[in-house]
C-alpha cells in the first residue's frame, strides 16, 4: 500500500482532479470518527465543510453499511449525490439486485443470542448488524456470535467488521456492485473510494486500478487496497486537497 497524501503519490489526486471523477466515501470510521455509541456517530465540523466544497465541485457519494435513512440525516444539509445504505443494497431510494428476507435469520439470531451480554441486533431490514462493542468480552462475544450463525438454515453471506458481524441475504448487491454502478452513472472516467472496514474490500478487490483509486483509512497488509491514509483524521487532509486541485483546473 502507498500513503496517499505523500510527495510521491501527488500525481495521483492530481489526475483525479483533472479527470471527469466520482469521489465516494464510507461513514463510520472515513467520514466519522468511530464511537462507543453509534447513534452519536457524525463529522467533525471541519469534515463537514470540507466535504460540503467538494460536492460543490464534484459528484460525492457516501457508501454506507448503515440504512440509508440513517446515514442520509447525518449528511445533512450537504448536497450529494448519491446516498447509498445497507452495503450497497440501497441507492438514492431503490433497492439493487437481490435482497430476501431476513426475517427468520433474525428470529434464531435473536433466540441464540438472547442473555448475551453487551451484544445487540440491529435490525435494517435488508441487513443484519450485530454489534458486540459493549460486551464485557469481545472474543467470547464473537464466539457466540459465530455460534449462534451457525445455526441459521438460510442462505446468508457473513462479513465482518469493528466489533460487528454484518449478516446480509446471499446474493445481495455490495459496496463493489454499487460502486460499479455510480461509475457507469455518472459516466465518469475514474472513481476514489475510501472506506476503512471488511465491507469495503468489495470494492477494493475490484482491482481496477485504471478506473477506481482504492483507499483505506489505516495501513492494512490483509486489504487489497492500493493506498492508504493512516488515520481517520487525515481525511480533512485528503478533502482539501482534493477541492484545492480541481478548484485550480
Amino acid at each position: 500500500m502507498k500513503y496517499i497524501l505523500s510527495p510521491d503519490q501527488a500525481g495521483v489526486l492530481a489526475r483525479v482532479a483533472h479527470a471527469r471523477a466520482l469521489i465516494a466515501f464510507d461513514f463510520d470510521g472515513t467520514l466519522a470518527p468511530i464511537v462507543p455509541d453509534r447513534t452519536r456517530a457524525a463529522m467533525r465540523d471541519s469534515t463537514r465543510a470540507l466535504l460540503a466544497s467538494l460536492a460543490r465541485l464534484y459528484p460525492v457519494a457516501v457508501v454506507s453499511g448503515r440504512a440509508r435513512s440513517d446515514v442520509a440525516a447525518r449528511m445533512e444539509p450537504i448536497e450529494l449525490r448519491h446516498v447509498v445504505g445497507n452495503h450497497g443494497m440501497e441507492c438514492d431510494g431503490e433497492h439493487l439486485g437481490f435482497t430476501g428476507d431476513l426475517a427468520a435469520v433474525r428470529a434464531t439470531l435473536a433466540r441464540e443470542l438472547a442473555g448475551a451480554p453487551g451484544v445487540e441486533i440491529e435490525d435494517k431490514r435488508l441487513s443484519l448488524s450485530v454489534h458486540y462493542r459493549a460486551a464485557p468480552s469481545h472474543a467470547e462475544a464473537l464466539a457466540r456470535i459465530e455460534r449462534a450463525i451457525e445455526e441459521v438454515d438460510r442462505p446468508i453471506r457473513v462479513i465482518g467488521g469493528k466489533l460487528v458481524t454484518n449478516v446480509l441475504p446471499a446474493g445481495a448487491t455490495n459496496k463493489g456492485d454499487v460502486m460499479l454502478e455510480l461509475v457507469e452513472r455518472e459516466h465518469v472516467d475514474v472513481a476514489v473510494y475510501v472506506g476503512d472496514d471488511v465491507t469495503d474490500e468489495d470494492v477494493f478487490e475490484l482491482d481496477r486500478p485504471d478506473r477506481i483509486v482504492a483507499l483505506r483509512v489505516g495501513e492494512a497488509a490483509t486489504s487489497a487496497a492500493d493506498f492508504y491514509l493512516r488515520e481517520q483524521d487525515e481525511i480533512d487532509q485528503l478533502l482539501a486537497r482534493l477541492v484545492e486541485l480541481r478548484s485550480g483546473v
